[in-house]
């Protein structure tokens, strides 16, 4: 057992209880006075101050963590959260383009719907697939074909004006030859005067040819060429192009004269390909007999 008894250096025992019952009502006493009197607030508000230091720095290393651990914290969430909006921001203005690029889809379309309306008795619309990289040629692939009821022959053209006509028809896919095209040939005329002629091809998608001009015709710079509707493949009325150039040599019979096309030959991507109505195309009448001499 535990005994309230102890030996001093001198020699006297001293009892361990009585000290603890002695100090205890010391204490009680203490206690009731400060709660009564508040003549120890002062004291602890002085020992508050002068502890004020010791806490702050006790409690400085653990503030300092916390600080830092929010800090960081807060820049990687802020971090994530900008590397999350600049990825929508991507993402925006990604289907904005797209949205920008279907909107002057759909302007074409509607172009290439009211320009054929009078004259066509039907079209479809088709893709420019991929373009024919030969230097000699000037031909793309349409994802359209004859299962789609198109045929050889048939006139071919964008928002603009004439673009080609059909060369060559696969099941799904169809070949089509631009009006710049060394082959082709178009029958023209001037809108200003009606003077008709045969555009043809240079090989160049900004450039065509009237080679069939005399050096007297009445051509001038800027005048628009359009189908004249011979032939029955091209509506008459659409455009072909403007005169760029014309020059004419007296030591010539024949003036040069350079076309630019109407149509956008290196930039279309959406083609139309139509039927002509019955009375669209214009019909020559047959010609005459040759008179047959009398005997």
């Amino acid at each position: 057992m535990v005994t309230f008894r102890s030996t001093d250096a001198s020699g006297r025992t001293t009892g361990l209880l009585f000290r603890c019952v002695l100090y205890a009502l010391l204490a009680l006493g203490l206690i009731i006075v400060d709660k009564r009197y508040d003549h120890l607030g002062r004291i602890r508000r002085l020992l508050s101050v002068v502890a004020y230091p010791v806490q702050v720095a006790v409690s400085s290393p653990f503030e300092g963590w916390n600080w830092f651990r929010d800090s960081v914290t807060t820049r990687d969430a802020l971090r994530a959260d900008k590397t999350k909006l600049e990825a929508e921001l991507r993402v925006a203005q990604f289907r904005l383009q797209r949205y920008e690029a279907l909107e002057a889809e759909a302007q074409r379309l509607r172009a290439l719907r009211d320009n054929t309306a009078a004259v066509t008795d039907r079209f479809i619309v088709g893709d420019v697939m991929s373009v024919d990289l030969d230097a000699f040629r000037e031909r793309v692939l349409v994802d359209k074909g004859a299962g789609d009821g198109i045929y050889v022959g048939q006139a071919v053209l964008d928002s603009g004006g004439v673009f080609g006509q059909v060369a060559r028809v696969g099941q799904m896919t169809s070949e089509v030859i631009l009006v710049s095209d060394a082959a082709h040939a178009i029958p023209v005329q001037i809108n200003r005067n009606g003077l008709r002629t045969i555009a043809v091809g240079t090989g160049e998608t900004n450039r065509l040819k009237l080679p069939y001009l005399p050096t007297s015709a009445d051509v001038l710079a800027g005048d628009l060429l359009v189908t004249s509707g011979l032939g029955g493949v091209f509506p008459a009325g659409y455009p072909v192009g403007t005169i760029a150039e014309v020059k004419r040599d007296p030591a010539q019979s024949l003036a040069d004269v350079d076309v630019k096309p109407a149509a956008a030959l290196d930039r279309s991507k959406e083609l139309l390909f139509v039927w002509l109505k019955p009375q669209a195309a214009e019909v020559l009448p047959p010609p005459k007999p040759a008179p047959v001499p009398k005997k």
